[in-house]
């Protein structure tokens, strides 16, 4: 009972509990502390400066004051008007001139930076805070503030990480943090062609292009979406296995006893990923198409008749398939070099005494090698997975998603993957947002399959297996 208890303490419950600790703590610190840590509530870092540790007071107040500024002089200009995303519209006047009003895209942008940042001067306020406490606690025990060439070494040694990750952290809030978020506030707008900024104005529209994308009757994507999501986990597994048991397969024949030249074969493997995958595939669709070579060459020998060339990338079943045949020229030499360093670690002993047991070539495969091998290389195999359902250059460089269907709604083809239809969205058909409400089930698709998948893999349910 205590253990359910325990287990139930996490999730949303837990994380409002904490808040609402959290909040009790700082009114206790508040009614308990003494007038310097009264004060640094409002001036932050306060205390800091009258207990003489400069350094710390000067990075909190630095904080505030580079918190109040950015809201005054920009920040509130957007932040206030997030709600509606803008109202005042872009004029045009008799001589062509357009007086521009709001622009809901950098209402959208700075809101949600604001919004964000007004979150982290928060947590930075609670920070400063128990810091007050602590600082308090030092001094009644009699001891002495830290100097500032204290706090200095402390950074470059105690706290060296913090100080290490403070750039990379920083990078990703920019870089990664603030786009997803921005894209996810898009799915819940009508950011599309017809409502671009500053010209119009865009605003919020609930769970719209949700039920667009799910809705299998007339105008909706329904139909389009399962297609698409089908196809792009067929190719996933098969792009992902095809290539794993044969390039492990070649690695195994390369690797056999008896085989003369194995610095050869390698080497003629490894070239095909000397050559840049655009120049390879933009090659290879040249020599299928109808007027390509092998249709010309087949024509010539009087295998085909000219006018009934073989559809490779106009027939949607054909086109799947060669995809797929195509992509094993480029994956099965990397799984052949992966494989190649693995299947040497095997200890030689394993083998020896399976054949004194009487096992023959396939046993010893099925219960030595194939295990070994799922063990090492089991989370390559779900981020090989993962990574092909967004593999945008195999798709795009052979075919762009072609054949298109008129039954598949805006512009998606028979071999377009979740990610290059949401490509054609956002950069050919300008429907930001209905490839934002793409771009989030493209995630959730990845990560309920990544999670599911990470916990059964064979080397995550059972560690010391192979040690």
């Amino acid at each position: 009972m205590n253990g359910k208890k325990r287990k139930n303490s996490g999730g949303i419950g837990g994380f409002f509990r904490g808040i609402g600790t959290g909040c009790a703590n700082i009114v206790k610190i508040f009614a308990e502390g003494d007038w310097m840590t009264k004060v640094s509530f409002l001036i932050m870092g306060f205390g800091c400066f009258v207990r003489k540790a400069w350094l710390r007071g000067i990075a909190f107040l630095a904080v505030e004051i580079a918190y109040i500024t950015y809201m005054v002089t920009f920040g509130w200009k957007y932040l206030k008007d997030i709600g509606t995303l803008g109202v005042v519209e872009s004029v045009k006047q008799r001589g062509g001139k357009i007086i521009y009003g709001d622009n809901s895209f950098f209402i959208l942008l700075f809101g949600i930076v604001s919004i964000i940042l007004t979150i982290l001067f928060i947590v930075v306020w609670v920070i400063n805070v128990h810091e007050q406490k602590n600082e308090e606690e030092i001094l009644k025990k009699g001891k002495r503030m830290p100097y500032v060439s204290e706090d200095f070494a402390t950074l470059l040694d105690k706290h060296f990480d913090k100080t290490l990750l403070t750039i990379p952290v920083l990078g990703v809030f920019i870089f990664t943090v603030v786009p997803i978020i921005f894209m996810i506030c898009v799915a819940f707008t009508n950011y599309d062609k017809n409502h671009q900024s500053p010209a119009n104005l865009f605003t919020w529209v609930g769970f719209e292009n949700f039920a667009k994308l799910l809705n299998f009757g007339s105008g909706g994507f329904g139909s389009t979406f399962l297609s698409v999501l089908g196809w792009t986990l067929i190719w996933a597994f098969f792009a992902t296995f095809l290539n794993y048991f044969l390039g492990m397969g070649v690695a195994i024949l390369i690797n056999k006893k008896g085989i003369k030249f194995k610095k050869m074969w390698r080497t003629i493997l490894v070239l095909t990923i000397a050559v840049p995958q655009f120049v390879s595939l933009l090659y290879i669709y040249k020599m299928f198409t109808a007027d390509g070579l092998v249709n010309s060459y087949l024509i010539a020998w009087g295998i085909i008749e000219k006018g009934n060339e073989i559809p490779f990338w106009t027939n949607p079943t054909l086109a799947r398939i060669m995809i797929i045949v195509v992509n094993l020229w480029i994956g099965i030499p990397y799984l052949m070099l992966v494989a190649t360093g693995i299947l040497m670690n095997i200890p030689d002993d394993l083998y020896e005494a399976a054949r004194i047991d009487g096992a023959n070539s396939w046993q010893m495969f099925k219960s030595i090698t194939l295990p070994y091998m799922l063990f090492v290389t089991g989370p390559y195999l779900l981020t090989s997975f993962t990574g092909n359902i967004n593999n945008f250059n195999v798709i795009f460089l052979l075919t762009q998603g072609k054949p298109l269907s008129n039954s598949l709604a805006e512009n998606a083809g028979r071999t377009d993957l979740l990610v290059t239809w949401l490509y054609k969205m956002t950069v050919q058909d300008t429907n930001y947002r209905m490839a934002a409400v793409l771009g989030i089930l493209v995630f959730a698709v990845v990560a309920i399959i990544s999670l599911v998948v990470y916990n059964m893999l064979p080397s995550v349910k059972d560690e010391e297996g192979f040690q």
